[in-house]
């Protein structure tokens, strides 16, 4: 039984369990894909992707209560995808690029793209002009 707890131990760790960072970073993008995992919430990110909007443009577009949408508005604006601001009555919401790219750093760390897709010809553009 001692062989067998040496064997397991010896064994390489993955890289997500490495140190305390890459746990956190993976504790961080599991935290991510939960939320983002919700289709209405992947529908507002991808609603807000073509330009800032209200509330009452939001929940039009997805077709559901307008109490609801601003639930999910909430989770994805408490998790920092997006930032809003306050127009007369309304409340305009839009996505949080830093944040975004953030995450998008972070799974990129987990799955890196091959060298020669498309994906890594783009994720290299994307780090020459430092966005």
């Amino acid at each position: 039984m001692t062989k067998a707890r040496k064997k397991i131990s010896n064994e390489v760790k993955p890289k997500c369990c490495i140190d305390k960072k890459a746990t956190a970073n993976f504790l961080q993008t599991a935290e991510f894909l939960k939320v983002i995992s919700e289709k209405n919430r992947l529908k507002i990110l991808c609603l807000l992707k073509e330009g800032e909007k209200c509330v009452c443009e939001i929940w039009q577009c997805l077709k559901l209560a307008q109490n609801l949408t601003s639930h999910h508005l909430k989770v994805l604006k408490d998790f920092g995808l997006l930032s809003s601001r306050q127009e007369g009555l309304k409340v305009i919401y839009s996505i949080n690029k830093k944040v975004v790219k953030k995450y998008i750093k972070l799974l990129n760390n987990f799955f890196p793209p091959k060298a020669d897709s498309p994906q890594a010809e783009n994720s290299q553009t994307l780090r020459k002009r430092k966005i």
